[in-house]
């Protein structure tokens, strides 16, 4: 073996790989003015950090969603979209809303299509469900309430919390949402 070779072994043992550690979201579609200068602080904070490679998982809802995948986006960490199996984008609000989901989902590295639901509800949670299980922390933008529906945002913590993935909640006491 050569000196140069020997050499360059030896300093690739030295390099140290970071962890990749999946970070999912949960949330709610409509967040309060007030809670958005946190949240958006506590996302451009958990996508900052360096000592772990990160990969978001987002079904690019509006709202919640949307923010951690552009925030996600803009340190540069990839986005991986799934899709509800149901017509979701029909279903994501307004054109506004519906442009925004297009916009980001042309910049994620992967897209998750899931299987048909027999139901919206049904299909929000199943992605939730496929988020949870897909990610080492789920990130729940989340007032604490139950679901207002079947497969809202606190159905989707319980289930996190049931399977053992770590939740952090991006919310701020007394903040209330219509």
């Amino acid at each position: 073996m050569t000196a140069e070779l020997t050499e360059y072994l030896a300093g690739a043992a030295a390099v140290t790989r970071l962890a990749v550690s999946r970070v999912g979201v949960t949330g709610h579609r409509s967040i309060p003015p007030s809670l958005l200068p946190f949240v958006h602080s506590e996302l451009r904070r958990q996508f900052s950090r360096t000592d772990v490679e990160l990969e978001a998982l987002s079904c690019l809802a509006a709202g919640a969603d949307q923010l951690f995948a552009d925030i996600a986006l803009a340190h540069g960490v990839p986005v991986t979209a799934v899709i509800p199996g149901m017509d979701y984008e029909a279903h994501l609000g307004d054109e506004e809303e519906r442009a925004a989901y297009r916009r980001i989902l042309r910049s994620c590295t992967t897209r998750v299509d899931l299987p048909r639901q027999p139901t919206h509800e049904q299909a929000y949670f199943a992605a939730g469900c496929w988020v949870v299980d897909h990610s080492d922390q789920l990130i729940a933008v989340w007032d604490g309430r139950p679901a207002r529906g079947p497969g809202g945002t606190g159905d989707v913590v319980a289930y996190a919390r049931r399977r053992g993935v770590p939740v952090t909640v991006l919310w701020q006491p007394g903040v209330r949402r219509d």
